[in-house]
């Protein structure tokens, strides 16, 4: 069997497991010579929010306040690759509003994306895993596979392009 992943999906809400997500959806990427979708969801709510304590000054309005949370959400996905990865990992970095289930669903469905990675806080034993998370419901509905990463990654993203390259051959190979 082989496997072809022609697009990639890494969702990112810029914490540290969604850190280790993008590290597993690089190297996966690069391996495959698949273009990496890169995507992050602002919550309706976060944008509808009041101003925080400890404000001073005139209160944002909310068109204001909309465009800048999406221009810093924007600002992080940029600093997550160097100009020349975004060309050579055909990189695309996307800014979405609205429940981030819903978002990601639809956004992997439009994109045709092949595999979508993700990762988890990972807190307690692997019932916590992804109970009641967005990761939980995202491999529940899924068009396509998903794959979870906790914050502590497996040494396999070590191995880089060409062992995950080889890796998938010496499977094919295995299965013929």
């Amino acid at each position: 069997m082989t496997i072809t992943l022609k697009t990639i999906l890494v969702a990112t809400d810029f914490s540290e497991p969604s850190k280790a997500a993008v590290t597993y959806g690089r190297a996966l990427a690069e391996a495959f010579h698949a273009s990496l979708h890169v995507l992050h969801v602002l919550d309706d709510a976060t944008l509808r929010g009041v101003v925080g304590e400890g404000y001073i000054g005139p209160a944002p309005t909310f068109p204001q306040r909309e465009q800048a949370i999406e221009q810093e959400a924007r600002d992080e996905l940029d600093h997550l690759f160097s100009e020349a990865e975004r060309g050579k990992l055909k990189t695309h970095l996307t800014v979405l509003t609205g429940g981030a289930v819903p978002q990601i669903l639809r956004y992997a469905q439009e994109q045709k994306i092949d595999l979508i990675v993700m990762g988890t806080r990972g807190r307690g034993g692997i019932s916590h895993l992804l109970l009641g998370s967005v990761a939980e419901e995202v491999v529940r509905r899924s068009p396509c596979p998903v794959l979870v990463v906790h914050q502590h990654q497996h040494e396999v993203v070590n191995l880089g392009a060409q062992g995950v390259r080889s890796m998938s051959r010496s499977d094919a190979q295995t299965d013929e």
